[in-house]
């Protein structure tokens, strides 16, 4: 297959994989958290201080115990998923402070604005599953808004959720609510229900919070996502091969804390890195060499059986507009064409992860479904063909009353549900509507036709009291 994007060698991976082991046998990985030092203590590894090094045969190890593919599961087993190989997920934002006004303003993110995401999700036919902090909400408490965002995950979606790795205790509560939602420890254990979003410190560093929450998410048999944002020039070299060398020691040494902790635990292969604005000193995503990062990583992360994650409609822009737009679908597309599994911030991001954006999130989720059409391989046979039915109609005839295309005129082409296909005369007459102020307008539908989805009146009575307990305490 004939493919202008950049495929790598043997050569090339290998040399990134060279350069990785280096980095992780001769300067090591500092994690801030003792547990994990007394793990990797107590298999053997060499530690100064809390600088862990690493020998290749131990890196080889725990990626052959980490499974290529999982399901993860859902409370409502017919919206459960698999994450690996060739099946993906799309999911929103995760972590913006702000929601962005389509005028450009910013207000602070409220647990009202979280819920309603969670809502556009449940409604979803492109998004498979709700992430977390999809926005920050600054009108509940700091110390145990992680708490209302998991319950509005389990209680406004049936679709499998992200859980919290804001703090060691935020996992363990996360793995307790699970529990209680799934019907026991014993159920959930070693069966995959949620994720946890693990950043590395970049360089080589991961805070006490992030190798906390591995272990803690490994001793369940949860899946995490190993991942990094090294800004070139700043927090890693300049050079993208230099990136990759030190995105792939952060996100391996990751990987192998996890497996040390539980051997087989799901490991998702990360990175959202991007160059830096040499002009202003912040990172800059929509950037072609984003893009380059995004397909490096899906490679290397299949390269070494992995699922992977990379970002999705990523923009620097702070209003959906034309920029917003282009950036978001480059990236967008460049993931799922390269093969990436697990694309977070699929729908709804703005101005470089500093904002939530409801108009983008829908002209987003659109293109979500627009590029999951696109990549859908066609059938080729000759029912498809139908070679009868162009015979019937011959030279300089119509198609449009054939049997085929009666029966098919329906389902045959994607159809986009907002996405102006009016001509002049009709958008005039409808009062010449750009696509923010459609969005804007579809929102108010989609939120008034939600929902919520059934859940066991005793499952609900127990959550509610967890989150009452833990906030007292």
């Amino acid at each position: 297959m004939y493919d202008r994007m950049q495929t790598f060698t043997d050569t090339d991976l290998a040399a990134i994989h060279k350069a990785s082991m280096d980095i992780l046998e001769n300067t090591g990985v500092v994690f801030q958290e003792e547990r994990s030092l007394n793990i990797f203590k107590d298999s053997g590894f060499r530690i100064d201080g809390t600088t862990v090094f690493f020998k290749e045969e131990d890196i080889l190890a725990a990626i052959e115990k980490a499974p290529s593919r999982f399901k993860l599961s859902a409370r409502n087993p017919e919206k459960s998923i698999y994450i690996g190989e060739d099946d993906w997920a799309f999911l929103p934002t995760y972590g913006a402070p702000f929601v962005c006004e389509p005028d450009g303003t910013q207000r602070t993110g409220t647990m009202t604005d979280y819920d309603n995401v969670c809502k556009l999700v449940q409604t979803s036919k492109a998004i498979d599953m709700c992430g977390f902090k999809h926005v920050e909400p600054s009108d509940v408490g700091t110390e145990t808004a992680y708490l209302d965002m998991l319950y509005s995950n389990m209680m406004l979606s049936d679709k499998p959720f992200m859980g919290s790795t804001d703090t060691v205790q935020a996992a363990r509560d996360t793995m307790q609510m699970i529990a209680i939602l799934f019907g026991g420890e014993e159920k959930v254990k070693g069966n995959p229900v949620t994720v946890g979003l693990i950043n590395s410190l970049s360089p080589l560093q991961f805070a006490e919070e992030m190798a906390g929450s591995i272990v803690e998410y490994a001793s369940w048999g949860q899946p995490v996502v190993i991942a990094n944002m090294i800004m070139g020039g700043t927090s890693g070299p300049v050079s993208v091969p230099g990136i990759l060398a030190l995105m792939n020691a952060e996100i391996l040494a990751g990987l192998t804390l996890a497996q040390l902790v539980r051997p087989g635990t799901p490991v998702i292969y990360g990175s959202t890195s991007c160059p830096t604005n040499m002009r202003t000193g912040a990172a800059t995503i929509g950037a072609p060499e984003t893009y380059k990062i995004n397909s490096a990583t899906t490679q290397l992360a299949r390269h070494y059986k992995l699922p992977c994650r990379t970002g999705g409609s990523l923009t620097d822009s702070l209003v959906p507009d034309g920029q917003a737009m282009a950036e978001g679908a480059l990236c967008l597309s460049t993931s799922v064409r390269n093969g990436a599994n697990f694309i977070l911030h699929s729908c709804g991001m703005i101005g470089t992860y500093i904002g939530m954006s409801f108009e983008k999130w829908l002209i987003d989720e659109e293109m979500c479904g627009i590029i999951r059409a696109m990549y859908t391989p066609l059938e080729i046979g000759e029912t498809a063909i139908d070679v009868e039915t162009i015979k019937s109609v011959g030279p300089g005839g119509n198609y449009l009353m054939a049997p085929s295309t009666l029966a098919g005129c329906r389902t045959a082409f994607y159809a986009t549900a907002f996405y102006n296909k009016a001509n002049h005369n009709q958008w005039e007459s409808l009062g010449r509507q750009k696509i923010d102020q459609a969005a804007s307008e579809e929102l108010i539908k989609r939120l008034a036709s939600y929902e919520k989805p059934p859940i066991d009146s005793e499952i609900e009575t127990a959550l509610t009291s967890f989150l009452a307990d833990r906030k007292s305490s």
